[in-house]
């Protein structure tokens, strides 16, 4: 009998799935940290968890622990080769939220642009004129460049063509494995592509360092506008804060953040032409259930040697466990 913990709240209809399900045991945790669920993973014989981190501290208390199943479809917080050295699998949900991020990524593309926050204090507080000084801009025919084009890059590519805007991509790992069919061009060289972009839009995985820094903000056009949607730290934040203060950046858009939640004196606050949004990129009422959903019919499909090997990212410890 497969007893589940459950790290951090979830949907009514995945905790329904799990409750249901025959022979299932389950324990909710709905406190978001990893000291919160740590003192219950020797009981596990599965992990649903969220955002918080999976150490492999914590991994290793795990005697019985066969898989992990991540809500959602990234994996940064979670110590993945750990969790390979005891053969224990780590599942991920299919594609439940990349529309929901393209649809931010282009709500921010337009607040940005727009000046949201600006214009909305001139009429909440002051002053009505501010309409004049014509910060407001227009996205028709202006170039988009956005960086990393898997599926949500391509869905916003996608959204923003329909605001006549000219798109360009950069992806260095598509160009090499043949570029998506359609109307947006491969961009071969980044410092060509920033110059280029009046908007750049961020949907590129984490690295070691940085993607865009002091040097990249450099190669931009005075008055570019960029937004995150992506990952913290893919866009360095003291070099973003340098290139707004120049102007160099007009406006931004950031789901994501170095530190979460942002502290409350970051720089990043001051400015009343960027846009926050608290990592939420993905996180809708509709995204959520599909979530939830998700990655508990993976510990269910898991435990009935269903699941697909598609959605388990590190596949040498699910032959491991279908092994032994």
């Amino acid at each position: 009998m497969p007893h589940v913990l459950v790290a951090g709240k979830l949907h009514p209809k995945g905790r329904a799935l799990l409750d249901t399900a025959p022979g299932v045991t389950v324990r909710y945790i709905d406190e978001i940290s990893e000291e919160s669920y740590s003192p219950y993973i020797s009981e596990a014989d599965a992990l649903l968890i969220r955002t918080q981190p999976l150490s492999a501290r914590t991994i290793a208390q795990g005697g019985r622990l066969r898989i992990v199943s991540r809500h959602g479809v990234g994996y940064d917080a979670v110590d993945v080769d750990a969790l390979s050295a005891q053969g224990i699998a780590l599942a991920v949900c299919g594609d439940v939220n990349s529309y929901s991020v393209a649809e931010h990524a282009c709500m921010m593309i337009l607040a940005a642009s727009k000046r949201a926050v600006r214009a909305d204090g001139s009429v909440r507080i002051g002053p009505w004129g501010w309409r004049n000084s014509l910060e407001s801009q227009d996205l028709r025919g202006r170039n988009l460049l956005i960086l990393g084009f898997g599926r949500i890059g391509q869905h916003t590519a996608t959204m923003m063509g329909g605001f006549g805007m000219t798109i360009r991509a950069f992806d260095p790992y598509l160009a090499s494995q043949g570029w998506p069919a359609g109307q947006v061009a491969c961009a071969a060289n980044l410092s060509e592509a920033l110059a280029w972009a009046d908007v750049i839009s961020v949907s590129a995985p984490k690295g070691a360092r940085p993607l865009i820094g002091a040097a990249e903000f450099e190669q931009m056009k005075p008055g570019v506008v960029v937004v995150n949607t992506a990952r913290g730290g893919i866009m360095d934040e003291a070099a973003l804060i340098d290139a707004l203060r120049s102007g160099k950046v007009g406006a931004a858009g950031l789901d994501v953040f170095e530190t979460e939640p942002l502290p409350e004196t970051h720089p990043l606050r001051d400015f009343t032409q960027v846009i926050l949004s608290p990592h939420i990129a993905g996180v809708t009422e509709g995204a959520s259930e599909r979530m939830a959903i998700g990655s508990a019919q993976n510990i269910l499909d898991f435990f009935s040697g269903t699941i697909s090997p598609d959605l388990v990212v590190n596949g040498n410890a699910l032959h491991h466990v279908q092994e032994t």
